[in-house]
């Protein structure tokens, strides 16, 4: 065990403990515990929004699969970083304008029925979930390399640390935790970008020279094109539209909006978080394939067989122990500040939108919602530490990705519509949230990650569904059902719709103009 790691960890963990503790201090609502009383500034919900996406499929998982597979991995960079622009220009403002805590405050803003609102809930939840897999998984297989302890060991202390940040630091501690992290994450990308140019004599040329050489037997094409997995074109068509419109259907994402006191300042936000985030996914250009050119692929696969341990491997080739340590503690705090994002968002959904919405029809005292909220946040942490017990060998990128079709297939569709579709009815929105979460978990059910004749997934059997990644039919499908829902349904007054439109642009509700 390296003394190194071990004092990096130990840094950063009390320090976002003191962070926590003074945070505490300051969580005396529910509305400080769900989004730290709105008053974070643009640059810090940039800040923080950049350091809740960037997580560790984006440091872990893309240096990883670009590192594996060459271009076929730098897929995830592009997708994840053009995602942005369905935020920046259709989703942020409305959705700070409407929303009070969660997706299905927004919603819930013009369809008032209990059922949408508990279907929303438990889309967001799904989706926390397959995003939580991910994180825990990296960070499992992170703590696992670096401390020489049980996987299931470290996925249980990460778990205990992300619950105590968002028990008693709620919303304005993982803020705070989330800029810390992307302030480090940057520093160390960058250090790690600068060495692998030292090491071409800064000839981006020479590197990618040299990555023409890579070959193994798993390739299945050239190394730079795209391919190199063996997967179809349509396969490559389908994780695009996952990662290009599930951003804006990410339940915590989204929640971060909510920490800021108006929609001028959430689009300031969006504006900092795509700076930092562009500049980020630019450089995994250089973790890849950086990894790819300075590691040997056994090397790589045999500190992790989903290639999760590369940007860690590299930074030890680069800069020795004390850069391999201060990189793994940023990989670490990049898990925390994200996980304990997630779990803020599914305890909202559970607390703030199944209980005490639809069960207790919103009759609850502010005290009882603080612990609602808390006993939701102790649950979902509970739930995502076994469920990751069992998902070791995944890569951390590709999970994501799932959570992202089942955001873009479930969510967007409803959110867009409710927003510029005047006909759109509660029927509209219960099919579209159902349609969009049935076809997408099923058709995952049916793909080769859960049936492969190898008895390398769940089920040792042929596939029935061909593509990895749903979404080039289940985000259509979510569309098509809430289009059909609604003309399948009883035409509603368009009384509601007026009000939202002028409320999604303005932030006033027209009960509140008076003349």
């Amino acid at each position: 065990m390296n003394l190194t790691v071990i004092i990096m960890f130990l840094v950063f963990v009390g320090a976002t403990l003191v962070i926590t503790y003074f945070a505490s201090k300051r969580t005396q609502s529910t509305n400080d515990f769900y989004t730290a009383g709105g008053g974070l500034t643009g640059w810090q919900n940039g800040l923080a929004i950049s350091g809740d996406y960037l997580s560790a499929a984006s440091f872990l998982g893309i240096a990883g699969a670009i590192a594996l597979w060459g271009f076929d991995g730098f897929f995830y960079s592009v997708g994840y970083l053009t995602a942005y622009l369905v935020v920046l220009y259709i989703v942020a403002e409305p959705l700070r304008n409407l929303g009070k805590y969660t997706v299905a405050d927004m919603i819930a803003a013009r369809f008032e029925m209990k059922k949408v609102r508990a279907f929303a809930a438990l889309s967001s939840i799904t989706i926390v979930i397959f995003y939580m897999l991910a994180q825990l998984v990296g960070a499992g297989a992170l703590i696992q390399l670096l401390f020489d302890i049980p996987y299931s060991i470290s996925v249980i202390l990460v778990g205990i640390m992300m619950t105590i940040y968002v028990l008693f630091g709620g919303m304005t501690a993982t803020s705070w935790v989330q800029m810390v992290k992307a302030v480090l994450l940057m520093i160390g990308t960058l250090i790690i970008s600068f060495l692998v140019l030292l090491n071409f004599n800064f000839n981006i040329f020479t590197m990618f020279g040299e990555m023409k050489n890579v070959t193994a037997p798993e390739l299945e094409g050239p190394f730079l094109n795209p391919g190199s997995q063996g997967s179809s074109p349509l396969n490559n068509i389908s994780l695009i539209v996952a990662l290009l419109f599930g951003t804006a259907g990410l339940p915590h994402i989204l929640m971060r909006f909510f920490t800021v006191k108006d929609a001028k300042t959430a689009r300031s936000s969006v504006m900092w978080a795509t700076w930092i985030i562009g500049i980020f996914y630019i450089l995994t250009i250089f973790l890849g394939f950086g990894a790819a050119a300075l590691l040997t692929r056994e090397e790589i696969i045999a500190a992790n067989p989903a290639g999760n341990m590369a940007a860690p491997l590299l930074a030890e080739r680069l800069g020795g122990d004390f850069l391999m340590s201060f990189v793994a503690a940023v990989a670490f705090a990049t898990i925390l500040a994200v996980v304990a994002g997630l779990v803020l968002s599914g305890a909202s959904a559970f607390a703030h939108d199944i209980y005490g919405q639809v069960i207790k029809k919103g009759k609850m005292t502010d005290k009882e919602q603080m612990l609602a909220a808390r006993t939701a946040a102790l649950s979902v942490s509970i739930l995502s530490i076994i469920l990751a017990l069992f998902a070791q060998n995944q890569n951390v990128a590709f999970l994501v990705s799932l959570a992202f079709c089942v955001a873009a297939s479930a969510n967007l569709p409803v959110i867009i519509y409710t927003i510029f579709w005047k006909r759109f009815n509660t029927q509209g929105a219960i099919a579209g949230i159902i349609t969009g979460l049935v076809v997408s978990l099923v058709l995952v059910i049916l793909s080769p990650n859960v049936m492969d004749p190898s008895g390398n997934a769940f089920i040792a059997m042929e596939p029935i569904f061909p593509l990895d990644n749903p979404a080039l039919i289940s985000v259509p499908a979510g569309f098509i059902g809430a289009f059909l829902g609604t003309f399948l349904g009883k035409a509603e007054s368009h009384e509601k719709y007026r009000e939202v439109k002028v409320k999604s642009v303005t932030g006033i509700s027209t009960s509140d103009v008076s003349h």
